[in-house]
This record gives C-alpha cells, sequence and structure tokens, in this order.
C-alpha cells in the first residue's frame, strides 16, 4: 500500500509540475513573445499551438492531476495520514477550480473562437483579432498557472508531512 500511495503521489506531483510549467511557460514566454511580433503571425502561430495541443498526451497530462492528487488522498486516509491526505485533497480542488474551470469556461472558448474565424486578410484586421483574443486568454493564463503551481506546492507538502513508516 506505501508503495502504491508513493507512486500515486509522485505522479501527482509530476502531472500538476508538467500542466504547471506549460502555462507558465505561456504567460512568461510564449505570449509575451507573441504579443512583440506582428497580430498576423501572432495568430496564425496561436492558431497552430492551438491544434497542436489537441493530443491524447496533454489531455491525459492536464486532466490527471486530480485525478491522481484525488487518489493519492483516498490512500493517504487509508494509512490515517490525515493532514497528507487533506492536502492531496485541497491540490485536486485547487487544480479543478483553478486550472480545468477557467480552461473550460473562457480559454478555450476563445481559442474555438480563434480558429473559427477567419484568416485576416490585413494587419488591421489581425491587430483586431489579436486584441481580442491575446489580454484575456493571457489574464485567465495567468490565473491558471498560478493555481497548477499553488496545487502542485499543496502536493509537495503533503507530501513532506507523510511518514510511510508510522
Amino acid at each position: 500500500m506505501d508503495v502504491l500511495t508513493a507512486v500515486a503521489a509522485t505522479v501527482a506531483l509530476v502531472l500538476t509540475g508538467a500542466v504547471a510549467g506549460v502555462f507558465f511557460a505561456f504567460s512568461t514566454s510564449v505570449l509575451p513573445g507573441l504579443d512583440a511580433i506582428r497580430p498576423g503571425p501572432a495568430v496564425a502561430a496561436m492558431t497552430s499551438m492551438n491544434r497542436a495541443i489537441l493530443n491524447p498526451l496533454f489531455l491525459t497530462s492536464f486532466v490527471g492531476p486530480p485525478l491522481v492528487a484525488a487518489l493519492t488522498g483516498v490512500l493517504l486516509f487509508t494509512r490515517d495520514a490525515t493532514a497528507a491526505a487533506l492536502l492531496f485533497l485541497a491540490a485536486a480542488a485547487v487544480y479543478v477550480l483553478g486550472a480545468i474551470a477557467p480552461t473550460a469556461a473562457v480559454n478555450v472558448p476563445l481559442n474555438n473562437a480563434l480558429l473559427a474565424a477567419p484568416e485576416p486578410t490585413d494587419d488591421a484586421q489581425a491587430a483586431r483579432v489579436w486584441s481580442a483574443y491575446s489580454p484575456r486568454w493571457t489574464r485567465w493564463n495567468h490565473w491558471r498557472a498560478v493555481a497548477s503551481l499553488a496545487a502542485l506546492a499543496l502536493e509537495g507538502v503533503g507530501l513532506m508531512i507523510w511518514n510511510p513508516a508510522t
């Protein structure tokens, strides 16, 4: 049971860290980089990334953290590691509310609108499309990054305080 719990905790941390890293990278480099170039190429690049990220590996990595964190919490409860269990369950809740919910409510609809929009034919049209997309998408991505990092921290503390030898 301790091995299963340790594996689940490790997988939760790795998946949460991977997704937090993606959100962090988009907030600190990808979107600022796209904002620094002409809007037409920025729209084209973001559209390409939005298509590329729709794959089974990313989907598994994105939805996995709260599932594995919750499983870890349940396993920790069975080991009478209540404090650690609560931290993993809190991490799952923070991730669902702070990463999955905004993704579904804001970022995916913005991505879908960008994908559905006709390709801009001139710089002015591209600027309108990009200015309607980037600020809001980026603002909510910052939130997703912070929430994912908070979930990761909760999992890390949960793992630190769990003592499987007791």
